[in-house]
């Protein structure tokens, strides 16, 4: 099962799509998401995103400002600022 993820800015979609493993800086720590994961909502940190497709590839964002949540098997990341790395 895929976890959908989406990625957006204040001002723009950063990335959407399906992903295997999600890891996110938050004001408790790094937290990675699965499909299956429990329901979060937590305030996001200033750092990396680091989210792994479903055919191993990585994907690396920078975020700040913004929230992580979770929520069945969708995880929504809304930062104030937000950008692809690589």
């Amino acid at each position: 099962m895929a976890l959908h993820v989406s990625l957006v800015s204040a001002d723009a979609e950063v990335w959407t799509g399906e992903a295997s493993l999600v890891v996110a800086k938050t004001v408790e720590g790094e937290l990675g998401f699965m499909a299956g994961h429990e329901p979060v909502l937590a305030i996001l940190a200033e750092g990396q995103v680091r989210i792994t497709q479903l055919d191993g590839t990585k994907v690396l964002a920078s975020a700040r400002d913004g929230f992580v949540s979770m929520e069945g098997n969708s995880l929504t990341i809304v930062a104030g600022n937000a950008a692809l790395v690589a």
